[in-house]
């Protein structure tokens, strides 16, 4: 009996053995190109610092990419409190402090051993670009004070800088375009797949000082400072982009007032725009503090004006148009406003930020026609002032600039952006794309991927494959190991 048992554990011993032998020879002669170690997440910020405000967005992809650009989704949106940072120009420091609350609540996201290597960026806009216009030292005097702030937190902090509006127009695009997967698709095979030319749609976008048109010609731009290139996702993509400065909400209804104020050449001075029964009172020294509103030869800074809603939408149609300049383009079809080139628009355009939120608003984000459109704010711009405040108590303090907004809106996209009655069926007044905000933010971090090393190099494959057949292997012996032993205990062998 002492020798069968004894046979029976070299038997359990031996099949064990030869077991751990067949596994480790597998793995090393099948491919295991999808048998490695799962790649870590890495983590992005951006702050987008506009004119009104600014908003910190954290963005997380695996360090795994495809084609050399990250999977990216949104992890985080922060809305930092108060103004937009232009606001602080006389008291610069406080542009650092306003963004501590939000990078304290991103890094609380982000895993501790991440911090460091978690790319932060801020990205000034329009707001920031009217400030250098205007003061180029309090201009530089605010990066830098954010960047001594950003430098606090233990991140790899590259920088507070002013987007172009070529640049801010061309990362909305690719937002839109990466969300809507029409950048880049993953199949039921599994396999990344790039997408139809037919499937890129355009952006719109009208912040408070700017607004951008972006979008892919059926031919190419007759002008190379309307053109970006860029590649995303093994694919070169060639768009039209333009930036209209002073053309966003904020200052194009400011442009109108100083339209209204100078051709009245009174204190008192009637508003179309404005519901009937509503007054607002100006000093022109805060009518003319932008330089887009542009103020006569001679006048007192701290002089007075009232103006008078007159809830009129025909002569508020008439008055917005005041502000752009269409004669310039001497009848041109390849021409916007102010003497810019732009293609005819082709294809499916998404409009965002005040395009959406002025929309929404009036109930008219649901692909209404153009017709609907137009009765909807023609009728809303009639309506008296003490009707508005008591249908919309919650919207006071924006509520009388709905009327002007939702016409200035209407002229841009008809008369600017050169939109008909059966193109205007292609525009989707969008705030979010695939539960994640839609601004330049996101594309810029898309683009910015393409820099960061990929944490997966071409040996590492072959290093976790190592790993992997090592761990079985051990495994395997550990196993045969402990199964030696219990086969001693059991048969009462001595050890």
């Amino acid at each position: 009996m002492g020798h069968a048992r004894k046979g029976l554990v070299l038997g359990i011993l031996l099949t064990t053995a030869i077991g751990s032998g067949i596994v480790a020879l597998i793995l090393v002669i099948v491919e295991t190109r999808d048998v490695y170690l799962p790649p870590e997440t890495k983590y992005g910020m951006v702050f987008d610092a506009g004119s009104s405000h600014t908003a910190l967005f954290v963005y997380r992809w695996p360090a795994g990419k495809e084609n050399d650009t990250g999977i990216v989704s949104q992890a985080l949106a922060c809305s930092v409190k108060g103004p937009g940072i232009s606001y602080y120009r006389e008291e610069p420091t406080q542009a650092g402090e306003s963004l501590r609350d939000c990078m304290r609540e991103a890094l609380g996201l982000i895993p501790d051993h991440l911090q460091r290597g978690t790319p932060t960026f801020l990205g000034a806009t329009a707001g920031m670009r009217l400030l250098r216009l205007q003061n180029s030292s309090q201009a530089d005097r605010l990066f830098e004070e954010i960047s001594k702030t950003l430098r606090q937190f233990p991140v790899d902090f590259r920088g507070a800088q002013l987007l172009t509006g070529n640049e801010e127009g061309a990362f909305g695009w690719i937002t839109i375009n990466y969300l809507l997967e029409s950048l880049v698709k993953y199949s039921f095979a599994g396999k990344w797949m790039p997408p139809t030319a037919a499937e890129l749609v355009g952006s719109l976008d009208l912040g408070g000082a700017s607004t951008q048109i972006t979008f892919r010609p059926q031919s190419p731009s007759g002008d190379p400072s309307t053109q970006e290139d860029f590649r995303l996702y093994g694919g070169n993509y060639t768009v039209y982009t333009h930036s209209y400065l002073c053309y966003g909400r904020d200052q194009a209804l400011k442009m109108l007032q100083a339209h209204l104020v100078q051709a009245s050449n009174s204190s008192r001075v009637d508003h179309p725009c404005y519901p009937s029964g509503f007054q607002e009172t100006l000093l022109l020294e805060g009518l003319y503090d932008s330089p887009c509103a542009r103020p006569p030869k001679a006048y007192n800074p701290q002089s007075e004006i009232l103006l008078r809603g007159t809830g009129d939408p025909e002569a508020c149609f008439s008055a917005v148009r005041t502000i752009f300049n269409f004669s310039s383009c001497g009848g041109r079809k390849d021409c916007g406003f102010n003497g810019v080139f732009q293609p005819a628009v082709s294809g499916h355009f998404y409009a965002f930020s005040a395009f959406y939120y002025t929309f929404d608003f009036l109930n008219l984000t649901k692909g209404q026609s153009l017709s609907v459109t137009n009765a909807t704010v023609w009728e809303f711009c009639k309506r008296n002032w003490d009707e508005m405040e008591l249908s919309y108590p919650d919207q006071k303090k924006w509520l009388h600039n709905y009327c002007p907004t939702a016409v200035y809106i209407l002229t841009l996209l008809m008369d600017g952006y050169k939109f008909t009655s059966e193109s205007w069926s292609t525009i989707s007044f969008c705030k979010q794309a695939a539960d994640t905000d839609i601004g330049w933010s996101l594309g810029y971090m898309l683009n910015l991927t393409n820099m960061i090393p990929s944490e997966e190099p071409a040996g590492s494959r072959a290093q976790n494959r190592d790993v992997w057949i090592a761990a079985v292997f051990f495994v395997v012996l550990a196993v045969s190991l402990t199964t030696g032993a219990l086969a001693v205990q059991y048969f009462g062998l001595p050890a």
